[in-house]
Order: C-alpha cells, then structure tokens, then sequence
C-alpha cells in the first residue's frame, strides 16, 4: 500500500515520489521523472558476504552471477543481457558485505518488457546445472584479475588480523577453491542459499521511469508481487569486530606498487542512526581541512607527508572503522610517530575547540545549498543508490538523508571523539621493505602484526598541542543562499562572445537546470607542452606543481563547493572551474594571480617529481588491460608517450628546467574557453578581455597546437607487444576509420553496439576466456575506431586474437538472422543513448566542450551522426564487416601482452611487429586536426 509520509526533495528536482510496501513486504520506491528518456530500476538485497556459509566464502557472490543466467520464464543464459543492450541500455551488479544490488537502464519504451525479465531473478531463476562450473570459472577469472591489486590485498590482511568471529573475516570474491566440489553439490547448495536467504522482506525496489506514479505502481504489482516472503529477519552475530587484544597494533604491509601510507583507525560503533546530524561529516571536515594551520598544511611544511584524508573506512551494521590515511613522504616514513602524535595533537584541538555551531553550521549550510541546487543524476545511477538509502534512511529521507544536518549535538560528537584515543586504535602502514613475517592467504601479501609499544602509546595520550596547529578561520566563500538569473538564452548553443587572435571564448547561459553554477572550461596550447617526452614529463610536473601550491589558498574555495581541475592534453593544459557562480570569478582571479607567481621551492620539486615518478613506475604494474589501453593512445598519437619514457626524462630534470620550460611554454599561447551555466553574455564577454589582458602580459598569440594521429590506411595488420609481469595475458584489437565522417561514425557505434552484448556472451560467458571482455566504440582525435579486448587468466595471446577473428568472421551471419523489427530496435535503441538528455548542467557542460575539442562547431554532430544510423541498412552493416575488418591481413592495430602462465603456448608473432615505437610513430603517416 502507498505511504502518506512525505518525501522530503529538493525543490530544483521536477521528478515524483512515492513509497510502498507491497502485499509480500517488498519496499518499493517510485521515481515519476517526465523529462528522462530512459528507465531504470534498481533491487538492493540485504545479503551479502557477510552470509557466506563458513565453508563456502564466495557463495553470495557466485549467486549474484548466477541469477543472471536463465529463468524459467526467460530461461536463455545470454537473452536478459542481449535484451537490454538491443534497446540502448545497459545492466550490472555488485556484492558487498550486506547487501547485493542489481540494476539496469534502458529505452522507456520497453520499461515493461524489461521488468518482465528482471523479476524473474528474484522469482524463478533456473540455477542451470550445465552453467555452474562455467560460471565458476568466471569468479575465478574475477578473482585472478585482482590478484595484483593491492586494494584487496591489503583488505585481505584486514580480514585476518580482525576478531575471525565476525563475518567481516570472511574471504569475499570467491575462486575454484572455495566453489569446488560437484556441480551437482554445488548447485543444491547455491538452491539452499537462495532459498534461506532472499526473500520479499529483505528486498528494496527503486522504478524510475518517464511514467505516471500510477503507472509505475502498477508495474511493481504485475511484476514483483510474486517474489515470495519468507519473513526472514537478518541475525548477524553481536561479535565485536575486534577482540581487546587487536587494539594497539601495528600492522606492516608490503605492497607491490610503490607506495608510503598510513592508516590510523579508531573502531566506532555503527553509525546509521547518527544519519540526521552527521557527527562524523563534520569530524572529517576539521580533521581532513587543507588551509594554513591544518595537520596537512603542517605535514606538508615538514615534508613529511603529501595528502590526508579523513573519515573513510569500513562500516557494517555494529561497527565502523574511522580512518585516518595519510600519504607520507620518504622522510615521513622515518618520522611515523611524529605524523602520528601531530595528528592527536589536532584530534586534541577539535575536541577542546572544534565543537562550535558556528563551524557545524558552516558544513550544513554547503549541503543545504547542495540540495537546493541538487543536479539530476542518470535513472540508472538514481535507482541503484536510492534503493541503497532504503535500507539506512527512514522514508522522508530517502532523498535528503545524504545532506541532512540537524544541529550540532555537542555530547554527540564529544562521544565519538573520545573514541579516537590511542588505546583505542589500530595502524596500519604500507611500504616496501617494511618487516613481515607471514603471508596473506589467497592474495599473499606480506605482512606483520605487531603490538604497539607501550612508550610510543604514552606520547600519544595527552599530547601538547604545537603553535603551527590550527583550527580554519571562517570561510569567505561560502554563500549563504544564491539564486539563478532568470534570462533566458539567445541562442541554443554555445556562440563565440569574445575573440581575437590567439584566443576565442565560447559562451551560453544555461536557461533549463535553474543552478546558480557554472563551467568554465580555458584549454591553453603551446607547441611546448609535449613536442617530446620531455617537454611532455616538464608539463605533467608543471601542472602537479601548481596544483600542490594553489591548494592551502583555494581549499576554502573547494570546501564551499567551487572545485577545479587543472590537467595536461596533447597540445597543452586545460582548466576546469566549476561551482556557484557568485564566487568563481574570485577563485579564477586566485588561480591566476597565484599560477603567475610560481614560488616553487626546492623541497616541494624533489617531493612532487618523486609522486610523479611513484605514478609512472607504478603503472608498470597496473592490470595488463590498463597497461594495453595506454599503451593504445601511446601507440597512435604522436604526442602521447609511455610513462616509463617519460620517467627517464623527469630523472634528470632539475627545478630550473621547470622554470624555463615555464617561460618557453606561455610565450606563445592560444586559448579556446567556454563559459556556460548562471553566466549572462556581457559577463563572458568582460571575462574574456580580461583573459586576454592578461595573456598580453606574459605572451604572443599563437594557432592552436597539432594533434596528430597514426593513419592505420593500407598498413596491413600491425602488432606491438608490451611487456608485463603477471599471470594473466591480454590483448587488445583496434579498428580505425579511414575518415572522420557521420557515416563513419554511424557505421563504428552501429557495428559496436548490435556486437557488443554477443562478443561478451560468447568469448566471457560461453568460452570463458576471461572476466574482463569487451568491444568498445573508441574515437580518437576525432576519427571513429572500434576495439575489441580480453584479459585471460586461462588463454594466450595467440588463441585470444584467433578468438576474435573467429568471433568477426561469423558474426555476418549473426546480423543476417536479425529479423527487420530486431535491427530497427537495435538501432533505436543506439540513438536513444547517443541522444539521451542530459540530466544535468555538468553533462551539457562536458558534451559543449567535446564538440569544441572535436571542431564540432555547429554542435550539432550527434543529430548528423543518428541521422546516418536511421538510413543504415543490415546490408551496410555486413559490406562494412566484409571490407574492414574480415581478412586476417585487414588494416588493424593489435596489441598483447603474454602472461607468465602462458609463455609455453605458442607466441603471437608477425613479420609486421613494431619493435622500436619512435622509429615507427616519427616514419608512420598521420592524420592531422
């Protein structure tokens, strides 16, 4: 039955609420939101992990996967997946400690046919015994493809040194091990699991859809009211996460990538019912403040650590761990226990003079603003995270709970605070080269455990508090309240306000999300910015250098919702400026007056160059895919380079070099910008001649910088091997257009998107080559290319590329079984998602300056390119197949990397392999834009 509570929503969001709770004690949210295009929905299961049954870590997991697999209504293993891919949306899920969450979008249209498929999950899965090793085997390669990663690693050592008791002990992911035995075992099991644990009662359902609330109503109903109710009531164990003696320890990790890191951790109680007042939020907004005075401001003089951030950790239903993790410096690490006592010396400070109104005001005032002007988000990301809230918030805030905050509650906060002592504590440092004494299991991660000596506790109690530590003073930008110009806008699109040689501004007042924000986008090109991998290493550490300087003077500025990102690109740096619009011409004026001044110390170059170099070598161990899809860009744009290539030259590089690479990078600049959003015209226009003042004070205007790809036209087959340690192989297959025309385009997205959902389903689901398996539509520079990838624990790289040319080669017949009704909805259903409505003032943002960026000056390229995909016929699809990609020899880029369990199988080789890549991208020809 409907609820008469309110929910509580913020007023800039046009969409419709209600809640239910059906006949079987299903909870049902409905989203009426009239302006979207697509529908999603969303089910959130209270299992988890955490239900794992002793002997089967893994168990809840594997059920997520295999749920996906046939119903007895639906029982085809790959049609729920091919059915929603066919109609432009898209479907996954995850499993977390306690719950599941599974969640799709796709074209309106097809809402009901979809809810059709998706309830059957939770009503009559098949469990098909013939799919369960198969099935089992994708966990595996799931789990093979983190082995390296050190996140689970490190998590795995948490899971072992916590009270084993608890459930959050438990191994996760699962592998063949721990799903071993008899199919037939296994499947009844998996039944059992099923059977004993979801059930109608445990279960929240979010719809959100272009339909009325009446509407969507009745389609839970039709479609959920049959999930059964088996009144199950969730009885985890009331253990404690840690036993007494797991307090006061310190435990050593090494990692393999090269990294310095400590995590102070207070054990808390759970946390869910402080949701109102969110003592913690406003915790970490003291503890995890960047502004003069602040343990990072003080950690970062001493050089004795780079970042901080304060309030994560992991929470569960009697417990959260309060995390204070800091990134320390080589000297930091040799000073642990100093990092350490500063930090109880600011705990300390928050204590006896944190706990002011004026300053918990100060937070909740930046997330009432926040609601006021809450940007939409997708159906899809809206369904999944408010089916998530249904189970922490009480139902008026369902939508508010996030931002809620009461008042500070001063006995409250004091409780939680008094919790951060260092008898009540736990670190844990990550390092190489730290001592350890045992390995984890499943991931083998080095490591110690070790208590904390007794005198280092004492320093920490009752710590003196140093002068250099201080609490923020109070914040000039934040707004109290602000409020959209009503003007509409002359124009549809962005339109040149402001130009002269060397620079042009683009500019639209945004008339149709109503938030008083902005985007500022200014990209300024130099033919110094990456000519060579020096200049490129030069302009990396340039832009990594400002932004380490600007942060203690625009953190305020951050913390008041007005954030920016400075970042390299082929030509040369780009700035994104985005936040209410009363205070961002301040912050530019900051950032520019500041970036001008380029007071970089000695001391702040070795720390910053030693980052980026970790980052660099870091990358060398990076997932094999990762690896192969940098290297793609590395392979085909003429100013993109490896990072280990990069990082030979930042060896060498002094702190002068920086400066005059500086001085040679502004002395011939042009800028292209956009401002869009609460923007009037003759503001731009005025913000335009002051850019443009300023630029005539530093230098001479100049064209904008070449970007130049590698033509692949009438190379054959090219192959490029990239060295990787690590058990598992990769490859990745590149298709490019010949030209940068809609059709081509039409032709690249089209022949991914009717691919896509099969290539998954034969080479993940039905040969099981691998976990991480796909086809991409990849445009770079402008002209359309298709991928296809694999990351394979079982396969080399050899079997892997005949794989997808097998897959290529049948694929026609495929298309030709198509009936007509299925190829014009495969191709509605790609351009609703190529012209989806963009949900918020941020998407619109982004998609302006894309077309900016790819000279689609009319902004008009997405309507050319649907345009093309509506006249497409079944017939062009399969000529485009037969003269591109159908020959073994076609005009094609493919790059692999062999795994350490595959070198015995026989090698991919070719009298056609790139084996010295600057030789190859100086002689190779290229496209130019």
């Amino acid at each position: 039955m409907p609820t008469t509570t309110q929910i509580t929503q913020s007023p800039n969001d046009h969409r419709q609420y209600q809640y239910l709770q059906l006949g079987n004690d299903l909870r049902v949210l409905l989203v009426e939101d009239m302006q979207a295009t697509q529908a999603a929905a969303s089910m959130a299961v209270n299992v988890g992990h955490f239900d794992d049954p002793v002997a089967r870590p893994g168990m809840a997991h594997f059920l997520e996967h295999m749920l996906f697999l046939g119903t007895k209504k639906y029982p085809k293993p790959g049609e729920y997946h091919a059915f929603i891919n066919q109609h432009g949306g898209s479907n996954n899920a995850w499993t977390g400690t306690e719950q599941t969450n599974f969640f799709f979008s796709i074209d309106s249209e097809v809402f009901e046919e979809s809810l059709d498929r998706f309830s059957q999950f939770f009503i009559a899965p098949c469990f098909d015994l013939e799919l369960v090793d198969r099935e089992r085997h994708a966990i595996e390669s799931e789990f093979s493809l983190k082995l390296k990663d050190d996140i689970r690693r490190t998590y795995q050592v948490q899971k072992e040194t916590v009270n084993q008791k608890h459930p959050f002990s438990k191994f996760s992911v699962g592998n063949l091990e721990t799903l071993s035995g008899s199919e037939q075992d296994l499947r009844q099991e998996l039944l059992e699991f099923y059977q004993s644990h979801y059930s109608a009662n445990l279960m929240t359902l979010c719809l959100v859809a272009p339909l009325t609330l009446a509407q969507l109503a009745q389609l839970a109903q039709s479609y959920f009211a049959g999930i059964k109710n088996n009144h199950l009531r969730k009885q985890y164990p009331d253990t404690p996460i840690y036993q007494t003696e797991q307090l006061q320890q310190q435990i050593n990790i090494v990692p393999l990538k090269e990294q310095r890191r400590v995590a102070i951790t207070f054990p808390l109680p759970a946390i869910d019912h402080f949701y109102k007042r969110k003592p913690l939020t406003f915790i970490s907004h003291l503890l995890g403040y960047e502004g003069k005075g602040s343990l990072l401001s003080y950690l970062k003089d001493q050089e004795l650590a780079s970042n901080l951030s304060a309030g994560g950790g992991v929470n569960g239903y009697n417990f959260k761990d309060y995390n204070i993790s800091i990134q320390l410096t080589d000297k930091g690490l040799t000073q642990l226990d100093d990092v350490i006592k500063a930090t109880f010396e600011y705990l300390k400070l928050i204590k006896h003079f944190g706990l002011e109104q004026w300053r918990y005001q100060e937070r909740a005032n930046l997330l009432k603003l926040a609601f006021k002007y809450q940007e939409q988000i997708k159906p899809l990301d809206l369904a999944s995270h408010l089916s998530i809230n249904m189970h922490h918030y009480d139902i008026e805030d369902l939508v508010y709970g996030d931002y809620r905050m009461d008042g500070l509650d001063t006995t409250q906060a004091m409780t939680l605070l008094n919790l951060m002592t260092s008898e009540n504590m736990r670190i844990q440092l990550i390092s190489p080269n730290l001592e350890t004494e045992q390995q984890a299991a499943w991931y083998h991660s080095p490591y110690q455990i070790k208590p904390i000596d007794s005198k280092r506790l004492a320093a920490w109690a009752d710590p003196e508090i140093r002068k250099e530590l201080t609490l923020p003073e109070p914040n000039p930008f934040i707004i109290e309240d602000s409020v959209a110009r009503s003007d509409k806008s002359n124009h549809k699109v962005p339109t040149i306000v402001s130009q002269e040689t060397g620079y042009r501004i683009w500019h639209r007042k945004d008339d149709e999300f109503n938030v008083p924000k902005g985007h500022m986008y200014l990209s300024l090109d130099s033919d110094q910015a990456a000519s060579t991998p020096r200049h490129a290493a030069l302009t990396r550490l340039y832009v990594e250098m400002l932004l380490d300087y600007l942060t203690e003077y625009t953190y305020p500025a951050e913390v008041a919702g007005l954030s920016y990102n400075i970042y390299p690109h082929q030509g040369g740096i780009t700035l994104h400026l985005t936040g209410f619009t009363g205070k961002q011409e301040a912050l530019l004026s900051l950032l520019i007056s500041k970036a001008r001044e380029r007071n970089f110390t000695q001391s702040r170059f070795k720390l910053i160059k030693r980052q980026i170099l970790r980052n660099w070598y870091n990358q060398s161990r990076a997932k094999p895919i990762s690896q192969l899809f940098t290297s793609l860009t590395v392979t085909l744009q003429k100013r993109s380079y490896e990072p280990l290539r990069m990082a030979e030259e930042l060896e060498n590089l002094t702190l002068d070099d920086l400066h005059n690479h500086v001085r040679n990078f502004y002395e011939k600049i042009h800028l292209e910008g956009l401002v869009y959003g609460d923007w009037l015209t003759k503001e731009a226009q005025s913000l335009g001649k002051r850019l443009d003042h300023i630029l005539s004070l530093v230098s001479s205007p100049s064209g904008e910088s070449e970007r130049e790809l590698i033509n692949l036209d009438n190379v054959g087959t090219l192959i490029r091997e990239v060295p990787v340690a690590h058990q598992d192989s990769s490859i990745i297959v590149y298709y490019q257009s010949s030209e940068a025309s809609p059709l081509n385009m039409a032709l690249f997205s089209l022949l991914n998107h009717t691919m896509s959902s099969t290539f998954f389903h034969e080479l993940r689901t039905k040969r099981q080559l691998g976990y991480m398996v796909g086809t991409g539509y990849l445009p770079l520079n402008r002209y359309p290319g298709m991928i296809f990838y694999i990351q394979s624990p079982t396969t080399g790289p050899l079997q892997l590329l005949e794989a997808i040319d097998e897959f290529i080669a049948d694929f026609n017949y495929a298309v030709m079984q198509i009936t007509n009704q299925q190829w014009e909805q495969t191709k509605q259903g790609l351009v609703n998602q190529i012209m989806e409505h963009d949900p918020n003032l941020k998407t619109r943002g982004q998609r302006y300056w894309s077309s900016i960026g790819n000279k689609d000056y009319s902004f008009n390229q997405r309507e050319l390119v649907v345009g093309e995909i509506n006249l497409l016929t079944r017939s062009d699809l399969i000529k485009f197949i037969m003269k591109k990609m159908r020959t073994k020899h076609s005009d094609r880029l493919v790059l692999f990397t062999t795994g350490e369990q595959h070198l015995s199988q026989d090698r991919l080789s070719s009298s056609n392999m790139i084996t010295d890549l600057r030789s190859f991208k100086q002689q190779a020809a290229k496209f130019n834009y």
